[in-house]
């Protein structure tokens, strides 16, 4: 038992150096304590000048011609998605040491350390943090990520402007009248039934990885912002990766969300409404559009000449 009293107060720690080194009572369901309340609460950055999230006006977006692909290293290893916890206030996801991205327009590589989301209530009511041009989908996915020079020190990483990356991936309703797909995303709502009650936290098999779950979608198209962490401290740490294309999953896994896991025990509410409200405008960049038709055209251009070729020797 010492054992394992030992091992909660260790993930307690880790979840709070994760989210900031939290030392405030927040929470989405109390009014006492909810994203309302932020702003005021001591030893926070919630009332600062580049809070998140914000409404992504796509025609403001300016072309920034450095914003290239990303590499994902060891994003398709089946093994590295460790620990699924209920926190109380999301369900998170821990990896393995190993995962890493760089590119992008970042400054230098970042470890990849957990992912999270957010939700409604509901496959098709607004759940997501981000919305563009004012539309929001029923969930986001978190992929939050620290400079590989800080070691995955965390409070390191809030007290610089550039500390942490966040990937956001929106998520919607699959078309159609599928049910329990894609497989990896069934895979991975399996395990909320475990961890209903805050603290609750399972080991995962091995079997799905982070390129499993962002299945469809073009990671080389996305939005980008410098903003802050979206729960207290609201630290103003973050560059903000917004990708442009979402996450499509079956109605039936999204429902489960917020009718599966507790903000505390048995008799506690469900967990709905896991969701920042929309902060102040912040410049937003994207990559030139004329990238994709300037190669469209090249392509289209060569074929022509190379018929006009074959027509001449033919």
């Amino acid at each position: 038992m010492e054992r394992v009293a030992l091992a909660a107060l260790a993930a307690c720690a880790l979840l709070a150096r994760v989210h900031g080194a939290s030392t405030v009572d927040w929470c989405y369901h109390r009014p006492s304590c909810s994203h309302q309340t932020w702003p005021s609460m001591a030893q926070t950055q919630c009332s600062g000048a580049r809070q998140s999230p914000i409404n992504i006006d796509t025609a403001s977006a300016k072309a920034n011609a450095s914003l290239e692909p990303f590499t994902f290293h060891n994003y398709g290893n089946t093994s590295a998605l460790k620990k699924v916890v209920n926190t109380g206030r999301t369900v998170k996801v821990y990896f393995d040491s190993g995962l890493r991205i760089s590119g992008g327009d970042l400054s230098e590589a970042y470890d990849s350390l957990q992912f999270h989301l957010h939700w409604g209530n509901g496959s098709f009511v607004h759940g997501s943090e981000h919305t563009v041009d004012g539309q929001s989908y029923p969930m986001e996915l978190h992929i939050v990520n620290c400079k590989s020079s800080y070691e995955k020190n965390t409070t390191l990483a809030v007290a610089d402007p550039s500390g942490l990356a966040a990937l956001g991936f929106f998520i919607e309703v699959m078309p159609g009248n599928e049910t329990g797909k894609p497989e990896s995303w069934r895979i991975l709502t399996s395990y909320l039934t475990n961890i209903t009650n805050a603290g609750d936290f399972v080991l995962m098999k091995p079997g799905i990885s982070l390129d499993d779950l962002l299945v469809g979608v073009d990671r080389t198209k996305y939005y980008r912002y410098h903003g802050s962490l979206t729960t207290p401290n609201c630290n103003e740490a973050v560059v903000w990766t917004v990708f442009k294309d979402s996450i499509k999953v079956s109605k039936d896994l999204i429902d489960l969300f917020s009718k599966t896991v507790r903000v505390s025990n048995s008799s506690s509410p469900f967990m709905v409404n896991t969701y920042r409200n929309i902060q102040g405008a912040q410049e937003v960049t994207t990559q030139p559009a004329s990238r994709s038709s300037t190669s469209a055209a090249c392509c289209s251009l060569g074929l022509m000449v190379l018929s006009l070729a074959l027509g001449k020797i033919w």
